[in-house]
Order: C-alpha cells, then sequence, then structure tokens
C-alpha cells in the first residue's frame, strides 16, 4: 500500500490533529495510507521568515530516513519545499502550492485568508514561481495565533468577514492560508458563496492522483 507522509512543520499537536482530521475523507479500504506527522523541531507556528528557515534543515533531515511514495508538507507557507525535493526521489507537495493549483482550476481570480501579515511575501514568493501573481485578487491576514484559530469559535466570525471581503474584491474562490483553518472551511463556504479552498485536502487530492495513476 503506498505511504503518503504529510509532515506539519510545527511544533502544534492540535494542528496535526485538524490536518488529519481534514484528510479522513481521502482514506478509504485498499488505498494509500495518509500518514500525519508533527516536526518536533518546529516552533509554535510559522509566523515569520525565520520560523520558515528554521525548519528547513530538520525537515530535509527527517524526510532524508522516512519511506514514503509521496510526501506533504502541510504548512501553507511551504517551507523549504526546494530544499526537501533535493533530498529524495519522491514527489514533495507544498500545501500552498496546490491549494493555488486547485483555485485556478475553478476560477480566474482567488483570494487568500493569511495568518499574520509576514505570511503575505512568502505566499507571494510562491505564486511568482508558479506564475500566478497576477491571478490573486486579494490577500488579507487574520493577524492571530494558530490556537486562535483552532478554537472551534473564537476565530469563525472574522475568518467569514474576511472570505466575503475578498470575493467582494473579486475572488471566485478563496483559499485557507494557514491549516490552522481547516476546520472552518465548511462554514465560510456555506457564508462567503465561493469555493473554500484547503491546501491539505487539495494536496490530499494531487497526492492521491500521483499514486493512483502509477
Amino acid at each position: 500500500m503506498a505511504r503518503i507522509l504529510v509532515i506539519n512543520p510545527n511544533s502544534s499537536r492540535p494542528c496535526s490533529d485538524g490536518i488529519d482530521d481534514a484528510l479522513a475523507p481521502f482514506r478509504f479500504p485498499r488505498g494509500p495510507s495518509f500518514d500525519v506527522v508533527t516536526l518536533a523541531e518546529g516552533p509554535p507556528g510559522i509566523y515569520s521568515w525565520q520560523d520558515w528557515h528554521a525548519v528547513v534543515d530538520p525537515l530535509c533531515r527527517f524526510v532524508a530516513r522516512e519511506t514514503a511514495d509521496v510526501v506533504v508538507i502541510a504548512c501553507a507557507s511551504d517551507p523549504g519545499i526546494e530544499a526537501v525535493r533535493a533530498v529524495t526521489p519522491v514527489p514533495v507537495l507544498g500545501v500552498f502550492r496546490c491549494a493555488v493549483a486547485a483555485a485556478v482550476a475553478r476560477t480566474e481570480r482567488f483570494g487568500v485568508i493569511a495568518l499574520v501579515d509576514a505570511s503575505k511575501a512568502r505566499h507571494l514568493a510562491a505564486l511568482r514561481t508558479m506564475g500566478l501573481e497576477q491571478r490573486l485578487a486579494a490577500e488579507i491576514a487574520m493577524n492571530v495565533s494558530i490556537d486562535t484559530l483552532l478554537d472551534p469559535d473564537a476565530a469563525r466570525e472574522h475568518l467569514v468577514a474576511t472570505a466575503r471581503d475578498l470575493v467582494a474584491q473579486g475572488a471566485g474562490a478563496v483559499i485557507l492560508g494557514c491549516t490552522g483553518m481547516a476546520h472552518h472551511r465548511a462554514a465560510i463556504e456555506a457564508a462567503c458563496g465561493v469555493p473554500v479552498i484547503e491546501p491539505c485536502q487539495a494536496a490530499a487530492a494531487q497526492a492521491l492522483g500521483t499514486v493512483l495513476a502509477r
């Protein structure tokens, strides 16, 4: 059975649990396994470029000693993706890039809900690498902690209002720019009226396609 290794590069176990829950629809009998793991050396959340760079080496060392058919970096800043690709022969997917691919398959312009303002530069760098920065309608930061996002109720009203603002600015789909937002996806979509894309689910769909098409 194929193994899809999903790595949460921050050290938050509740965040990993949320990722695991988001991947539940992609697990089926005799299908590939989705193994969600937490990078113990990671920071509590990836808020800054310093956090982004700090996880690159431990991510590379972790992936180099693991066996998998696909590796997924489960942070919406795709930390260290180029470096990790250099240490393994298997496909390495970044959840933000997968979410963007899903968005542009469904609409001309999309919006992003960022965790913090510092996330925007990392997302823009990824969009430029993909040649898709002109498809971004807008990006709005929540400027809250991951712990706040993981609360079932604390951030939902703010998330819904942010998604509606993105739609008003021309977004035909909304990308959740942090894995801590996963359990809010359905409620946000129902409230804003456009597809809301959860990055880990977008990566799971692409990972399944990768292993099933072999």
